[in-house]
């Protein structure tokens, strides 16, 4: 009797070229994703050896991480971030790569442009020189972030030697309360596993709640799993994951997409497959969810009070002494009301045409505070064009957001956009680390888009669901 598998195993498994004298897994990986901070150095040492990239066709670049958002005016002011995009011109071209430069019309963050091209697609292992890579498991991929070393080592050899994670299931079930978003969904979970909790792990994400969601609903979950300390984290693929990649320009097309469908669905995990953990969870019990601290675990309700560090268990003593201190937030005050100086609307979790189609429909009539600078950042080139062909950029500048050209932007202190001193953001990325938004007395509240709106608008932490009278759900 043949056992039932989960995805991660058929994957796995069937990507695995060999096992090296140490145990690990040298896996083939189908699509590598590269940008301009973590590849000078990787081609550099390909040509200290003289070796060429193996499989350039698999290969994909953009620039993201230090390009400017107000401006595409080049060379850059910042003479080190010039040098890194026209080193990754040269790289690609000497090496036959394609790739979504600033006149591409293609060019966005490196996690928004795999899913939009069609490059991620079901069944296949992904690799980038980025953390956030487990994004592309929304799609039922098995997809790693990794180290400039191991950048050069795919560059040369298509294969990655890796340990394999153990698998646990995270199950949610029910329906999210109105005001209630994906991204509360994650930092729920990061907030009840512990952003250590997942160490060790694959993220199998599951339960009705995931199989509702839309792709970008379901990208923006499994791009915070490296928060929580998983590898990597996936959702299956079903018809939800097809009708998205239908089309795009990477994607099978004509019996080709017929016969991929069919292996798409074959990989998803099968009923009785082995779990070495399973978490089950009620989304009705997920609430609009902010971070207080330095850390994404460090969350909480918008409805709740700071903690304080008694009423903490006396291992995070010192991490919850030192996240006080850093925010100078009062314990047991509520994180409602907390004042706010920077708005920031963007990043590879929540930046697509979607999470502003949402918030525009809130933002009508009202006006960015006058004590916060409000700025909209669209993850890539094509939902910047389909949000302003929506008149959703309008929406955006009319309550006072500026609107910007595509990348990282404020989710990473390597372009100019950056916090001053002791500023505080409301901010919709994926880390709120000492330093992260490029100031080191920076502060960074991670929250929804909406709950983001709502915070520019009033001019602090603000439960958007009572500010924008959010009384239905339309969505998942």
């Amino acid at each position: 009797m043949t056992l039932a598998r989960s995805l991660f195993d058929k994957i796995w498994e069937s990507h695995t070229a060999s096992i090296l004298r140490n145990g690990q897994a040298q896996l083939f990986i189908d699509s590598h994703l590269i940008h301009e901070v973590t590849t000078p150095q990787a081609f550099g040492m390909l040509r200290d050896f003289d070796l060429p990239v193996l499989m350039p066709e698999r290969t994909f670049a953009t620039v993201d991480h230090i390009v400017p958002t107000d401006t595409r005016v080049g060379p850059f002011s910042d003479p080190l971030a010039e040098q890194m995009i026209q080193e990754l011109r040269a790289n690609c071209s000497s090496s036959n790569i394609v790739f979504f430069d600033l006149d591409s019309g293609r060019q966005g963050i490196v996690h928004m442009i795999g899913p939009e091209q069609g490059i991620t697609q079901p069944g296949t292992t992904i690799a980038c020189g980025d953390s956030h890579t487990s994004t592309h498991g929304a799609f039922g991929a098995i997809a790693f972030g990794i180290g400039t070393s191991q950048v050069r080592d795919v560059l040369a050899t298509q294969t990655l030697a890796m340990t394999k994670p153990k698998l646990r299931r995270i199950e949610v079930n029910g329906r999210l309360g109105p005001g209630v978003y994906a991204k509360d969904v994650i930092l729920h979970i990061i907030r009840k596993l512990g952003v250590k909790g997942g160490v060790g792990y694959a993220y199998e994400y599951a339960g009705d709640l995931f199989e509702r969601m839309s792709m970008e609903e379901r990208m923006t979950v499994c791009n915070m799993t490296i928060e929580g300390g998983a590898r990597c984290g996936y959702v299956n693929p079903d018809e939800t994951t097809f009708a998205y990649l239908h089309g795009r320009p990477f994607a099978p097309a004509g019996a080709d997409w017929d016969a991929a469908v069919q292996r798409w669905k074959a990989v998803a995990s099968e009923p009785g497959c082995h779990y070495d953990d399973v978490v089950v969870m009620d989304a009705a019990d997920v609430p609009p969810t902010v971070t207080w601290g330095i850390n994404p675990g460090q969350a909480i309700a918008v409805t709740e009070e700071i903690p304080t560090i008694e009423s903490c268990a006396e291992l995070d003593r010192a991490s919850v002494a030192e996240a006080l201190a850093h925010m100078k937030l009062k314990p047991g005050a509520p994180i409602a009301g907390t004042p706010v100086n920077v708005a920031f609307f963007g990043s590879c979790t929540n930046a697509r045409v979607s999470d502003f189609a949402e918030v525009a429909k809130y933002l009508v009539g009202h006006k960015v505070h006058p004590s916060v600078h409000a700025i909209a950042v669209p993850g890539s080139q094509l939902v910047k064009r389909e949000c302003e062909k929506l008149g959703i950029d309008r929406i955006f500048k009319e309550a006072g957001f500026e609107w910007r050209h595509p990348g990282c932007s404020m989710c990473l202190g390597m372009n100019p956009d950056k916090l001053v001193g002791d500023q505080l953001c409301a901010s919709t990325s994926n880390r709120n680390f000492i330093g992260r938004q490029g100031s080191q007395s920076g502060r960074t509240v991670l929250m929804s888009p909406v709950m983001v709106a709502a915070a520019a608008i009033t001019g602090a932490v603000t439960d958007a669901r009572e500010f924008f009278n959010i009384k239905n759900r339309t969505e998942v």
